[in-house]
């Protein structure tokens, strides 16, 4: 164990741990609310398959020395819109076509990092690591976060319509396309932020467990979001802090933290239904 006192000194804090607190929670929030259209649509595995689309286009970037940010957000969401049109359109499903593009673009990112000799320098998407954000990165996750955020908040009633009953929003009147594609658009950026916090092989975790989990606690819709979002906030923030007490990776010790939350939830359910009984 590490003696936090030594290492929380005015500097570090200032410099290193506020700003990783900022971006964290930001991108904590957007990945929470989305979390949970996506668990309800049944499209969980659309943020695994961006993530892994993100770290090719980000090692691609990387080895021709383009802004790896810039250039993978717009990579990933053009990429969230092809999949949800073979979705839609394809003999494909939407597994199918998520697989098919997740393992060739990570085939793709590896091959270019090897080649490369990058293995180190984009070893932090893949893994994810917020203590290493630059000013530049928390500040372009915050602005686009809160993009995010507005966006959401601006068509609330239309994802909830999209995400119960995509049939009975269609007879209503309501372009299901579009707000789907919304949906897709903001999940992909929201995948490519997260993948400095968490890496490529776990933001989609990020998305899932809050969700899961506020669904075991809540009925409603308004109930599951704002649980989802306090789940994921806090789960974050202590695993930020287990990470720097334990000496640990703070990605995966987000998610183990986001995980024992699921099971304590989990053991409520189970009680709650035997009390029941």
């Amino acid at each position: 164990m590490t003696d936090l006192s030594a290492i929380l000194t005015p500097e570090f804090v200032s410099t290193v741990l506020l700003p990783a607190l900022i971006a964290g929670i930001a991108v904590s929030l957007c990945a929470s609310l989305l979390g949970v259209s996506l668990v309800l649509k049944r499209c969980s595995m659309i943020g695994d398959g961006l993530s892994h689309v993100g770290y090719g286009t980000l090692c691609i970037a990387v080895a021709l020395g383009w802004a790896p940010m810039q250039v993978t957000i717009p990579v990933v969401i053009v990429c969230a819109y092809i999949l949800l049109r073979l979705s839609e359109n394809s003999r494909l499903g939407g597994d199918t076509a998520i697989a098919l593009f997740s393992t060739s673009a990570l085939a793709l990112g590896i091959l270019v990092s090897s080649k490369a000799n990058l293995t180190t320098d984009v070893s932090h998407y893949m893994f994810g690591s917020i203590l290493a954000m630059t000013r530049g990165d928390v500040i372009f996750s915050v602005i686009l976060s809160i993009c995010v955020l507005l966006v959401y908040l601006l068509f609330y009633d239309k994802i909830f319509a999209v995400t119960f009953d995509e049939n009975f929003a269609r007879a209503t009147g309501l372009n299901v396309r579009f707000y789907n594609l919304l949906i897709a658009v903001l999940t992909a950026v929201t995948v490519v932020l997260g993948m400095m916090m968490m890496g490529a092989l776990l933001i989609s975790s990020l998305m899932i467990f809050p969700a899961v989990t506020a669904m075991k606690l809540c009925k409603r819709f308004r109930g599951v979001v704002t649980a989802a979002v306090v789940i994921s906030v806090s789960c974050f923030l202590l695993g930020l802090f287990l990470s720097l007490w334990l000496d640990t990776a703070v990605g995966a010790s987000v998610i183990l933290m986001n995980l024992a939350v699921f099971a304590a939830s989990s053991l409520l359910q189970m009680l709650r239904r035997q009390a029941g009984k």
